[in-house]
């Protein structure tokens, strides 16, 4: 895929709509087209949270390890949604693993490079800052939704 289309497919992202050409154009300068196999990890809790994914193709389970039994998947992500905030957040670490359930296609977006380009051009920070800060309330909302169902006996 060409450099031109990755920005063309960033624009036309949800995440991304509206963010003017100059911004879109910078994005592209740290994005790069990333294919998983099933069962592959696109990143382990713990590990250096580096990437934003854009996913175009596929699911991805979102999971926490408890010391002793199998993981548990807190939410699913496919097609059209974005995975890892954490990369905008000291200290830079995943909280979740994120195994690939399915072939995935996306977009990754080098984390670092990004807060430069945010550093640099304080407009684009604002806007990243905002639309990830909205994604981290929707996940949040979504665990807590989750624990109501689980826990939420009136007594």
């Amino acid at each position: 895929m060409s450099v031109e289309s990755l920005e063309r497919v960033l624009g036309e992202h949800p995440f991304f709509s509206g963010l003017p050409p100059p911004y879109l154009s910078l994005l592209n300068g740290c994005a790069e087209n990333v294919v998983f196999k099933a069962g592959e990890y696109l990143f382990r809790e713990g590990q250096a949270a580096d990437r934003i994914y854009v996913l175009r193709h596929g699911r991805v389970g979102l999971e926490v390890a408890p010391p002793a039994g199998a993981p548990i998947t807190v939410e699913t992500l496919s097609e059209g949604e974005v995975l890892g905030w954490s990369w905008l957040f000291p200290p830079y670490r995943a909280h979740f693993d994120a195994p690939a359930l399915t072939l995935v296609r996306a977009i990754s977006l080098d984390g670092e490079c990004l807060r430069g380009k945010c550093d640099q051009d304080t407009g684009l920070g604002y806007e990243v800052a905002r639309r990830f800060s909205a994604l981290v309330v929707r996940r949040l909302e979504s665990t807590r939704l989750q624990l109501l169902d689980l826990y939420g006996q009136r007594r």
